[in-house]
């Protein structure tokens, strides 16, 4: 139907999260449909961001400088440290634009399933990050699944002995949520992470 070098180009688009040999397939075509005004500059956006993309020796965030331009922010506040599981995690809180101190990225989470030990991710440079800076308060914010809250009580247990005061995220209902739709799960966390009024 199309060439080798367009076939490759879907096959290779449609092994990104969220995007099928269809949608893959529409991309490309709109692509081919505008190469100089979509199709060139992205090649071009794709080729110079793989060249000076790095992860941050710090915080565990993949940027275009090494410490990120979040850990070199000098207006952000040292002394709190938000843990996430993964880079996706840590950019979705940086979009709410609400977090104003500093990130820790894990790596993942613990799953004896899969074989992830605490070894596996970057526990050990969080219980240094506490130990040797100011830091009053580690927030949590792993996910709400089975390994996300395994991980997240081995953190906490693993930061008792620096007397660093340790939250997690509120879970429960989101916004313009309603209750009819919720699972059990969901209510359940809801209820239990209530607060005052």
């Amino acid at each position: 139907m199309t060439g080798r070098e367009i076939e490759n180009l879907i096959k290779l688009l449609s092994r990104l999260p969220g995007l099928g040999p269809r949608s893959a397939r529409r991309a490309v075509l709109q692509m081919l449909k505008k190469p100089e005004t979509l199709m060139i500059p992205l090649a071009d956006a794709l080729h110079a961001t793989a060249e000076v993309m790095t992860t941050c020796s710090n915080c565990g965030n993949i940027d275009v400088t090494d410490p990120c331009h979040i850990c070199a922010d000098q207006n952000r506040g040292t002394d709190i440290i938000c843990v996430v599981e993964e880079v996706q995690d840590l950019w979705a809180l940086e979009r709410g634009a609400s977090f104003k101190g500093k990130y820790h990225v894990l790596g993942g989470t613990l799953s004896p399933l899969d074989g992830v030990g605490p070894d596996d991710l970057k526990i050990d440079q969080l219980v240094n990050r506490v130990r040797e800076n100011a830091v009053s308060e580690v927030i949590l914010a792993t996910n709400a699944t089975v390994d996300g809250q395994t991980t997240a009580h081995y953190i906490t247990e693993r930061l008792i002995e620096t007397g660093v005061k340790v939250t997690r995220l509120a879970h429960g209902v989101p916004v313009g949520g309603e209750l009819d739709y919720l699972d059990d799960g969901t209510l359940a966390a809801a209820l239990r992470s209530r607060s005052s009024v």
